[in-house]
């Protein structure tokens, strides 16, 4: 075990361990701190009860869904603005206006466009992945070196398709690596809240959950996005060291 692994868990233990004093001490109310040696049995329970795994399958579907879509939309315009002038030009002003403008301020059209429905968190979902891999897209795309084009095209790449097989995606692929890596957390980030207007996910459970002050199972599904959120960057990660082995 190597030092700074060794550190971090001693950091979770230290962590886990002022929770629980905390917790067991009275200081706190139980209904708003609940120890963390209570959670295995809220687990437990959640599982038996068939509520776990409903409500992550659930999540799971339209994260998925508004994941996709939101970053292949984001890497396909962003990188498209970047490789043409006119097309930056027009719609510079159109994304000033639309990128300050949060995920959640978008619920409304939503529910109207799609009712409560998994179409309609796919949605908010999408919208934040999208423009994180826009500009991440843009930027990359951008910053490819312009004497790498003339040198391909020197070789006879001279069209598009293989501008961008050749030269303009394997230059750009660590940027656009690095924003669909960001946009995975950006997803989970926002599928609680796009799940708070009635739609089956761990976003309805917690705020059942909540209302009804079993703080410990809010805990138990904030762990579980957690855990979610830690395979999914860890799969990316080994997907992303491989497809960059080139650079070594």
């Amino acid at each position: 075990m190597s030092k700074r692994t060794f550190l971090g868990a001693g950091g979770l233990f230290a962590f886990l361990l002022i929770w629980e004093l905390v917790a067991r001490s009275g200081v706190v109310e139980a209904t708003l701190l609940p120890a963390p040696s209570k959670l295995p049995a809220t687990l437990i329970s959640e599982v038996t009860l068939g509520f776990w795994h409903k409500m992550v399958l659930a999540s799971l579907n339209h994260y998925l869904i508004g994941l996709i879509s939101g970053s292949l939309l984001g890497v396909i315009v962003g990188g498209a603005v970047a490789l043409f002038p006119t097309l930056d030009a027009v719609q510079s002003w159109l994304a000033r206006l639309l990128r300050p403008i949060p995920p959640l301020a978008w619920i409304p059209f939503a529910i109207i466009w799609f009712g409560i429905s998994e179409t309609a968190a796919a949605f908010i979902i999408a919208i934040g992945v999208f423009w994180i891999n826009y500009f991440t897209a843009y930027t990359a795309v951008r910053a490819v070196d312009p004497d790498l084009i003339e040198l391909a095209a020197s070789f006879g790449h001279r069209s598009l398709g293989a501008r961008l097989r050749k030269v303009i995606l394997p230059a750009a692929a660590p940027g656009l690596l690095s924003g669909l890596r960001a946009g995975l957390g950006q997803g989970w980030m926002t599928v609680v809240a796009a799940e708070l207007f009635g739609i089956t996910g761990i976003g309805q459970r917690m705020n059942e959950a909540a209302g009804l002050l079993a703080t410990e199972v809010v805990v138990i599904y904030m762990l579980t996005i957690a855990l979610l959120y830690g395979l999914s960057d860890m799969l990316f990660v080994a997907v992303q060291n491989r497809v960059l082995r080139w650079q070594r």
